[in-house]
């Protein structure tokens, strides 16, 4: 007995590890879904729409077939779920997008992943998660890595003030998941609380829709099996996996593994749109892997 205890421990952290890095690569394949809805002419705002109401929907069929436990939630906790609904995820989205129309995809990316540093420091003031060597390296790692497949080294890249400072409000919220979710997960289960997330997502979302827009993009078949993807892949599955993830490992450490999403978006512009890659993507992958591997 004692034996098969000292084995569950290792076992569960790596599980969960596979969960926070199977998550980022489902994040990483937005691309796949957003470039061709945009080039039709969507409206950024309604691709927030789409994902928030989206998720709900098929969190609340799945649920309602399968678990009606997760509908439950005492009203005292409403707070974490707005925080986790409306602050991380609709406000992330919303900067993020704006972040993307006002300087390049590349800068947007880099600014977004300055996020893993804000939570590593916000996570050692409210969970006293300790800021070890171990962790600083590989935060350095992961924050080179991802500038070197950005290309923020090869210059030529545009940036204006209010671009930055919709990059910086993107990272700030993007962080805050990893920090209000674990409140939500001392009371109720990963699906519970990625269910209550979406549901106040999806009433966030409901202030930005524009109805008009959203309707005559996805009265074409295309680009509604493209919205369908773009909730199930790169919506409710990594926010399930994600959070999943954080109910044993630090915030802090989950952040920086999931630094391997711009190296997914990366790869997945070169094999599907043919984007060149070169050989500062290599280096960076190389970093974040051993990022990756320094945190295991």
């Amino acid at each position: 007995m004692r034996n098969n205890k000292k084995e569950t421990k290792p076992v569960k952290k790596y599980a969960s590890y596979a969960c926070i890095l199977a998550a980022a690569a489902c994040w990483g394949c937005i691309g796949l879904f957003n470039r061709p809805l945009l080039n039709a002419g969507i409206a950024p705002e309604n691709l927030v729409v789409i994902r928030n109401l989206g998720g709900l929907a098929v969190l609340a069929f799945f649920f309602l077939c399968t678990d009606r436990s997760v509908f439950k939630m005492k009203a005292k906790h409403l707070p974490i779920f707005i925080a986790t609904g409306i602050i991380s995820v609709v406000l992330f989205t919303l900067c993020y997008f704006n972040a993307q129309k006002l300087c390049s995809l590349s800068v947007s990316a880099i600014l977004l992943y300055t996020a893993p540093a804000m939570v590593v420091l916000m996570s050692a003031l409210v969970f006293k998660e300790k800021i070890t060597g171990k962790k600083l390296l590989a935060l350095a790692l992961a924050l080179l890595g991802c500038a070197l497949v950005t290309g923020v080294f090869t210059g030529g890249l545009s940036l204006t003030t209010k671009g930055m400072l919709f990059g910086l409000g993107a990272a700030f919220f993007y962080a805050l998941y990893s920090i209000f979710a674990p409140f939500g997960l001392r009371h109720y289960s990963p699906l519970a609380v990625v269910f209550w997330t979406f549901v106040f997502a999806a009433l966030g979302a409901l202030f930005v829709a524009d109805w008009g827009n959203l309707m005559t993009v996805l009265s074409v078949p295309q680009n509604a099996l493209l919205a369908a993807g773009l909730v199930l892949l790169s919506t409710v599955a990594p926010y399930i996996l994600y959070t999943k993830g954080l109910a044993n490992v630090e915030s802090g450490k989950a952040s920086i593994m999931a630094s391997i999403e711009p190296v997914v978006g990366t790869l997945v512009g070169t094999l599907v749109f043919g984007e060149p890659i070169s050989a500062g993507v290599f280096l960076g992958l190389a970093c974040i892997l051993a990022c990756v591997y320094i945190l295991r």
